[in-house]
């Protein structure tokens, strides 16, 4: 989803990409450079000025340099709802998540897998908000995050033809069993209860992790961490 550097940026531009948004370095110029931000503005593109430490934490490749500029595609942080279920592909819902700093690194895992959006089920204030988007480190700026009920959400995605799974410990299989391509939303439950009942039986299939060890459960992290490589893994086959 990124293209990185002045060259494949304008490359992408040329090619007709959707651009969603570009990551600029603070206070630096160039005949590349003006072009694209130039494009950007007539296009209505969101343009976000980043530090040089922004720009080396967030490139896929500092080879040649740090790069001057990042572009988003196939993926627009502004979408709404509606949107994201239209346009397919993987969402996740955190279900009754409770701790800021959980839900923050669970929206980073879920930019940095290549998911589609996250949804959040869980009764936080503004402030408990802020914490979770500074626990991401600032990924919540390039995909689409809402805050929702989770069982309105689930019934809207199935209208759209999304698969429902749900990952607990009342799995069946594992998953590396089930089918997590296509139109799909992944649900992990809240660090001190799961998924819900009502969840659960509107799931399509339920997965399980194996768990070896004496203490019977993951961090809501960890779940989350193992089923995006699993479903990165399958969708990029």
């Amino acid at each position: 989803m990124q293209r990185c550097g002045e060259d494949e940026v304008l490359a992408a531009i040329e090619d007709d990409e959707k651009i969603s948004l570009i990551l600029v370095k603070r206070d630096t110029t160039s005949i590349k450079l003006t072009k694209i931000i130039s494009y950007a503005e007539k296009s209505d593109i969101k343009i976000i000025h980043g530090s040089e430490n922004d720009l080396w934490r967030m490139s896929r490749d500092n080879s040649n340099g740090i790069p001057n500029i990042l572009a988003l595609v196939g993926r627009n942080p502004d979408s709404s709802l509606e949107d994201v279920f239209s346009s397919g592909g993987l969402v996740w819902l955190l279900a009754g998540a409770a701790y800021p700093v959980n839900i923050g690194f669970c929206i980073r895992t879920a930019e940095v897998s290549g998911a589609n959006a996250v949804i959040i089920d869980a009764q936080l204030n503004n402030q408990e908000r802020s914490a979770a988007k500074r626990a991401s480190m600032k990924a919540h700026r390039f995909i689409p995050v809402h805050w929702v009920d989770g069982i309105e959400a689930i019934n809207e995605a199935k209208e759209a033809g999304f698969r429902i799974i749900a990952v607990e410990d009342v799995g069946k299989s594992t998953p590396w069993e089930v089918d997590m391509k296509g139109d799909v939303i992944l649900i992990v439950g809240g660090e001190k209860y799961g998924i819900s009942d009502e969840i659960i039986r509107l799931a399509d299939e339920c997965v399980r992790i194996p768990m070896t060890g004496f203490v019977p459960s993951f961090n809501l992290q960890a779940p989350l961490s193992a089923i995006a490589i699993e479903a990165q893994r399958q969708r990029n086959q």
